[in-house]
């Protein structure tokens, strides 16, 4: 009875048990994580997804954007007074005093490598003055990035609400928003620094009080490549992960949510190992050629420039070269091309003048489009066109008598 009873618990717990994928696709057959997301991070091309748009909490995770924000936004040197809030703050925390004041910079650490609680909260009151102010900045960069799904409520990822909603995200907003702290933000750089660093010691700026943080990114001495990462954990959000690898130029990223609850820590470094490996064994990057033969387009009133008698009713148009651009596929992965052309151009026509696109589409959506152009030009066919032609005629024929 008791086996049984704790059989029936577990699978009460949302992500307790792994869910069997697809079979017959190559992709993971298992995860234990409710919600996960496998990204290219060069293209922010979502290569696996397990409901990647389900909105659920997402505990520590929150941080990646607390520390990228104040990166980009902090001032050199800049420091910051401990509130009687900041101090109030639940486990995992520093252990900030109110009115002591430190350096913005030692608390990134602080955040990112012990996921203190009291240090994001200092972080966002002395960049933005107010909890809820930066909480404003973290909703505007997330709209900016394209995560719809997303509402910060809080600076560390404790569970929160306020009028816009609950804390929460989706697996395909947070591998999105890693993508930009580790690709596409100006402090790039900064922010795979820190959250590399293995150990970093600091002081209070009056010198009163030292500290020692140690990573417990334990991802990144798990796998040959592993370049950033932030665990996460509430009682609401369960266990979460975001991390990136890179072996080469291929650059992956893994969002995972309620990827178990305790006593199962270790099942999100499993789908963690589970998605990196499925994206390093089936992805390679391919040239493509993109494939267009050229195609006549009508021309109204036009006339052939080369000639002084003949109309032009149709000219040339393609590409204006070789087009080659190289992408992240699975071996199976075909690109294909749809040409969109100009039903009809008006005369004059220009040669390499814009008439349509071609469309390179991957499983039916858009990925990249290429200009298409007039090879040709056509004159216009009109009274002083007519004139000018009747003259060379004239003319011709004269020389011929």
């Amino acid at each position: 009875m008791c086996l049984l009873a704790a059989f029936l618990l577990a699978a009460l717990l949302p992500g307790a048990l792994p869910v069997r994928a697809e079979e017959g696709t190559g992709q993971p057959s298992s995860l234990y994580a409710r919600s996960a997301v496998l990204m290219d991070a060069d293209s922010g091309r979502i290569l696996f997804g397990k409901k990647e748009r389900e909105v659920l909490p997402m505990a520590s995770t929150t941080k990646i954007m607390t520390c990228i924000l104040a990166l980009e936004e902090m001032e050199e040197g800049q420091t910051a007074k401990v509130s009687d809030y900041a101090a109030s703050q639940p486990k995992v925390r520093l252990g900030v005093r109110g009115k002591e004041e430190y350096r913005i910079q030692d608390l990134l650490y602080a955040l990112m490598l012990e996921s203190y609680n009291d240090s994001a909260v200092v972080i966002a009151e002395g960049i933005s003055g107010s909890v809820e102010a930066f909480a404003d900045r973290m909703n505007q960069k997330a709209r900016e990035l394209g995560c719809a799904d997303t509402h910060f409520v809080t600076p560390n990822g404790l569970d929160g609400e306020d009028e816009g909603g609950i804390h929460a995200t989706t697996a395909a907003d947070l591998a999105r928003i890693m993508r930009y702290c580790i690709m596409e933000s100006p402090k790039r750089e900064e922010f795979l620094a820190i959250t590399r660093t293995e150990a970093y010691e600091f002081q209070d700026c009056a010198g009163k009080r030292s500290f020692t943080c140690h990573n417990h990114n334990a991802f990144l001495t798990m796998m040959e490549g592993a370049l950033s990462g932030k665990t996460g954990f509430t009682g609401e959000a369960g266990y979460c992960y975001v991390g990136a690898l890179r072996r080469g130029e291929r650059t992956f990223i893994v969002a995972l949510l309620a990827c178990g609850w305790p006593n199962n820590k270790s099942y999100k470094w499993k789908d963690t190992r589970a998605l990196m490996e499925y994206g390093l064994a089936n992805y390679e990057y391919r040239e493509i050629p993109v494939e267009m033969e050229a195609e006549e387009i009508p021309v109204a009133d036009g006339a052939d420039p080369e000639s002084p008698y003949r109309h032009k009713t149709a000219v040339e148009a393609g590409l204006p070269g070789e087009e080659i651009f190289r992408m992240l596929l699975r071996k199976d992965e075909q690109v294909e091309f749809r040409t969109q052309l100009e039903e009809e151009l008006k005369a004059p026509v220009r040669k390499g003048q814009q008439a349509g696109k071609v469309l390179c589409m991957l499983d039916g959506a858009k990925i990249r489009e290429y200009e298409v152009v007039t090879l040709e030009a056509a004159e216009k066919r009109d009274p002083r066109w007519c004139l000018k032609a009747a003259a060379k005629a004239w003319l011709l024929c004269k020389e011929e008598s």
